[in-house]
């Protein structure tokens, strides 16, 4: 347990922290209130032993601006001007407890490990909720396909060991599902599933995401902020889309992966965590490697155990069944059915957004149908002309669907690539294969 005494008081401060080092406790001192918020920021206190009558900022000063800043710090009162007023004052302010000079040392005791417990308590009931809502939220892989059933066993094997997994597929194929299925099937289960999109971050933004930042470390860095690497401890991170990574945040993440240090934007003090890594690229990595665009050392590590999701393409059987799950998913359109001639029409068809864009189709067909069961003419256009194929490339009829909706939304890229249930740099990289780059 870390403890902060601030107190103008050195003959107390220093008897108070002999104490309780003896009493086996991290202790820490500050004899005026500025510098006792200082502490604070650079380093989260459990407990904060805090005299009322400070010079430079009192008491209530420093309980004001540690709830305006939201530090979990407990504070128990210290004063020998104890009035009813104050002591209701105090606790408004968020203290704990309130102690009246002189006190018995084992009194101090008592209240330190009851504001400590307090804070244990509400910490551990943050994870929980957080647990709960995750468990409540969580989706599950929808398979009776050799080629999925194979991955998700291979997956439950893989979690078993602490080394890094990278999952390859094509965007909407589900890399994060498989990606918890390897976090709830470890002894890590327990602990935070922190998922990542790198792709969709900014990177100035995303390094300060990932390692958190202290305080004045950049403008608008009003106060420290842990890094979801931080929150992440004792569980796994899911980085999505890695190859999206710019050249200096891959040589930071390999030292995180190689040691579990790093350090916060701003920051001069080494952090450490006990993090899971679990990565997934809809990109060719051996050949981003081979270009330079990706570290091979980096690869070499994310790729320790590694995992390749079939498109839905390659596993139309699954079809039927996913769209049962979907619409039993929806929850106002859960009576609802599918009649054989749609599902037909949807296993012709190429799912270049794989499952997500299937997701989006039937979404889209609950709404416009007007009756009980989806029919045929009930499903996009494109669809249905898209049944006479014979003989066509796959690439092809995927370009032809793509343009299509692109020139539906008007150009609209980001609209475009959410009809198509894509990653929005996946599109892109699209049209400008086929010549469009505006």
């Amino acid at each position: 347990m870390k403890i902060l005494i601030a107190d103008d008081d050195k003959n107390l401060r220093k008897v108070l922290a002999n104490e309780l080092s003896d009493a086996g406790y991290e202790v820490s001192e500050a004899d005026n209130g500025i510098k006792a918020v200082q502490l604070i920021e650079k380093e989260e206190q459990d407990v904060l032993l805090l005299d009322l009558n400070m010079p430079g900022m009192n008491g209530m000063e420093i309980l004001k601006q540690l709830r305006e800043l939201d530090i979990p710090t407990e504070v128990v009162i210290l004063t020998a001007y104890a009035t009813v007023s104050t002591a209701v004052e105090a606790m408004k302010n968020g203290a704990y407890d309130y102690l009246t000079k002189p006190f018995q040392i084992e009194e101090l005791i008592t209240a330190v490990e009851r504001a400590y417990e307090k804070k244990r308590l509400l910490s551990e009931n943050l994870l929980l909720k957080s647990q709960l809502k995750r468990q409540t939220e969580r989706k599950k892989i929808v398979t009776n396909h050799p080629l999925m059933l194979e991955v998700l066993e291979t997956a439950k094997k893989f979690a078993l060991s602490v080394l890094p997994v990278l999952i390859s597929g094509e965007s909407g194929v589900g890399k994060e599902l498989v990606a918890q299925t390897v976090h709830d099937s470890s002894p890590r289960s327990e602990g935070p599933f922190i998922p990542i999109n790198c792709g969709a971050i900014p990177d100035t933004m995303l390094e300060s995401e990932l390692f958190g930042h202290e305080k004045g470390a950049f403008t608008g860095a009003y106060a420290k902020k842990p890094g979801l690497l931080e929150i992440a401890n004792h569980g796994s991170v899911f980085l999505d889309e890695i190859g999206e990574l710019s050249p200096v945040l891959q040589g930071k993440l390999l030292r995180v992966i190689e040691n579990g240090n790093f350090f916060r934007v701003g920051g001069i003090k080494e952090v450490g965590v006990d993090v899971r890594f679990v990565s997934a690229t809809n990109k060719d990595i051996n050949k981003e490697v081979e270009e330079g665009r990706f570290r091979q050392d980096l690869f070499y590590r994310i790729n320790s155990l590694a995992l390749t999701i079939p498109p839905l393409r390659e596993r139309k059987e699954d079809i039927p069944i996913l769209v049962e799950h979907i619409i039993k998913s929806t929850g106002i359109f859960k009576n609802r059915g599918i009649s054989k001639k749609a599902l037909k029409v949807l296993a012709g068809y190429s799912w270049p957004g794989n499952v997500r864009e299937l997701q989006n189709v039937v979404h889209r067909s609950l709404f416009l149908s007007r009756n009980q069961i989806i029919d045929e003419d009930e499903l996009p256009a494109d669809m249905l002309v898209g049944q006479n194929t014979s003989g066509r490339k796959l690439e092809d009829i995927e370009r032809e669907h793509i343009l299509k909706v692109y020139r539906e939304v008007n150009g609209q890229k980001r609209k475009a690539a959410q009809i198509l249930g894509v990653d929005p740099k996946t599109l892109y990289r699209k049209l400008s294969s086929y010549g469009i780059k505006e």
